[in-house]
């Protein structure tokens, strides 16, 4: 009796030895350092954001996942952390959606002028089949798309006066970003477009190598572009996503429980930042001001001269993403504008 009471508790004992090597075995998490790159500030929008979604990679994996928030562009402007991602040696980064147009031409979707009304119709379409279609064409190139983060909608700065109307912008030497999209938009509207790295711009307009650039007011708030810049105009002429990418390479060494704590991170962190972002936004206007910048608003009727004169652009843009893409998200569009 006693052999079988001690073999039964010899079986029970290998039974729960066993059934906790089993609960380890099913949470497959590795100790891991993730290098996760951004341009901006730590006391930026994007700086914030990096930091949660940190601890909320943390805080899933038990302490073995670190994510290492890099800003600044210390790992280099986004098309090179991009290369480092494809290369697989960097793991993580966030940046603008603009810059991969040359990996992945169906981005360019993104950089539409005046394709989105407002932040809500952004959020349903970037989040939604379409935004997540765009996205996955990304793996073909070497990336995974986790979430996109909002940069938010884009207007202008400049030197040499406002711009009040479609003939303001002729000859302003304006920063853009490296991309087809953005120039083909300003030299439509009459502005001397030149390509430049983000992390090179303060010194350009600082130095007058350039008279303006154009980003969301959280930007020129925290790179603080008001030292170095008069006249801000209100045109909201593109809304600008980031996205929140992996490397390939890297991402697919992962196990399926080490891939959702980075998937669950990565959609708490654009909650968080979308929030962060338009709460912010909605303060730095009166921010800047304060600052001394002088600001106007652009008429509507001078929106659609905008818009009229970027028809062209906009068929460019329909060409390179694809027809079927094209009308698939101006519908979706026409749906939630009840139209």
């Amino acid at each position: 009796m006693q052999k079988l009471l001690r073999r039964t508790a010899l079986a029970t004992l290998a039974a729960l030895a066993f059934g906790a090597t089993g609960a380890a075995l099913a949470q497959d998490i590795k100790p891991r350092i993730i290098r996760f790159g951004y341009g901006l500030n730590e006391q930026s929008n994007q700086g914030r954001a990096a930091k949660v979604l940190a601890e909320a990679v943390e805080k899933a994996s038990g302490g073995k996942m670190k994510l290492r928030a890099i800003g600044a562009a210390a790992l280099g402007p986004d098309t090179q952390m991009q290369q480092a991602l494809v290369g697989g040696a960097q793991e993580m980064m966030v940046g603008s959606t603009a810059t991969l147009v040359g990996i992945t031409k169906e981005m360019a979707l993104w950089d539409t002028p005046f394709l989105f009304n407002n932040a809500q119709e952004a959020d349903a379409v970037l989040d939604g089949p379409i935004g997540q279609k765009v996205m996955a064409k990304l793996q073909e190139k070497g990336l995974v798309g986790l979430v996109y983060w909002e940069n938010g909608f884009r207007n202008l700065t400049n030197n040499k006066r406002p711009i009040t109307k479609l003939e303001d912008m002729d000859g302003v030497k304006l920063r853009v970003m490296q991309n087809e999209v953005f120039l083909n938009s300003f030299k439509s509207l009459g502005a001397n477009a030149i390509p430049l790295p983000f992390s090179e711009l303060f010194s350009a307009l600082e130095t007058k190598a350039v008279d303006g650039q154009e980003n969301p007011f959280n930007t020129i708030v925290s790179s603080k572009f008001y030292e170095v810049q008069k006249y801000l105009s209100v045109t909201n002429h593109v809304y600008s996503p980031w996205i929140v990418l992996a490397s390939k390479k890297w991402w697919d060494g992962l196990s399926k429980d080490e891939q959702k704590v980075l998937l669950d991170a990565a959609k708490a962190s654009r909650d968080f930042e979308r929030k962060d972002t338009r709460d912010e936004a909605a303060k730095a206007l009166a921010d800047l001001k304060s600052k001394g910048m002088q600001i106007n608003e652009l008429a509507p009727a001078e929106t659609a001269r905008m818009r009229d004169k970027l028809t062209k652009v906009n068929a460019l843009v329909a060409t390179n993403v694809g027809m079927e893409l094209w009308n698939e998200t101006q519908a979706e569009l026409a749906k939630k504008r009840g139209k």
